[in-house]
C-alpha cells in the first residue's frame, strides 16, 4: 500500500489524488447574472453534491484560481442565486466549451448553440436544452480557507426553490428520475469524463 502524508505532497498532488480517486463525481452547470444584469456566466463545477435530507439542498464548491474568485462565486455572492442544470451526453460538448476561462464581461454562453429562457423563482435564466435544473437561492456561504487564512474555496450550499424535470427523463407515478433516459455525464480526472454503462440493485439491510 502506497502512503503519502498530506505535507509530503504538493497543492497539485493533492488536488490530483482526491479529483482522480473521489470518481465519478456529478457536474453542477451553473448559470448566474452579473450584478449589473447584463452578462449570464455559464460553467461547471465537478465539486458539487447534495446536502440534506430535511431541506432541499445542493452544495457547489468553486475553487479559487491564483488567489482569483471566479465569476460563477462572485456572480452567487451578489445576487444571492443560481440555476443548476445536469449534464447529459446530448448536452457535454456545450458544457465542454462553456469551461473557457474568459473576461467577466464576456458570456460563455455566445460560444454555444443553446437557448435561455426566464426562470420561474429566480432572476437567473436557465438553458432551457437541459432535461433537468433547479433554481435555488444560496442557503449558506463558506469560505474556505488556507494554512494562512487566505480563501482557496468558495463553498455555497444552494437551497432548490424550483424543480424541473423533461417529461423523458422522470417517471410521473412513481417519482423516479430515469437515468437510462437522461444518461448523465460525471467527471473523472483530468480531461477525463464518464456515463452510466450499467445500473444495479443493492438492497440495504435492515439492521
Amino acid at each position: 500500500m502506497l502512503h503519502f502524508t498530506s505535507d509530503q505532497l504538493t497543492k497539485k498532488q493533492q488536488y490530483k489524488f482526491i479529483s482522480g480517486s473521489v470518481i465519478p463525481r456529478p457536474i453542477a452547470w451553473v448559470t448566474t447574472l452579473s450584478k449589473n444584469g447584463n452578462v449570464v456566466n455559464a460553467a461547471p463545477f465537478s465539486f458539487f453534491s447534495a446536502a440534506s435530507n430535511e431541506l432541499p439542498l445542493l452544495t457547489v464548491a468553486i475553487l479559487r484560481k491564483s488567489g482569483e474568485i471566479k465569476d460563477t462565486a462572485r456572480n452567487i455572492l451578489d445576487r444571492g442565486e443560481a440555476v443548476v442544470h445536469i449534464v447529459d451526453y446530448d448536452l457535454v460538448e456545450e458544457m465542454n466549451r462553456t469551461s473557457a476561462p474568459l473576461a467577466p464581461d464576456e458570456s460563455e454562453l455566445e460560444r454555444t448553440n443553446l437557448t435561455l429562457i426566464d426562470s420561474h423563482t429566480v432572476s437567473v435564466p436557465t438553458i432551457k436544452e437541459a432535461k433537468i435544473h433547479f433554481e435555488g437561492t444560496v442557503h449558506q456561504y463558506v469560505p474556505i480557507e488556507d494554512d494562512h487564512g487566505t480563501v482557496v474555496t468558495d463553498l455555497f450550499i444552494i437551497r432548490v426553490t424550483d424543480f424541473f424535470f423533461d417529461e423523458t427523463v422522470f417517471d410521473l407515478a412513481k417519482e423516479y428520475i430515469l437515468t437510462g433516459n437522461l444518461n448523465p455525464v460525471a467527471r473523472l480526472a483530468g480531461d477525463q469524463y464518464a456515463t452510466l454503462n450499467e445500473e444495479y440493485t443493492l438492497v440495504r439491510p435492515a439492521k
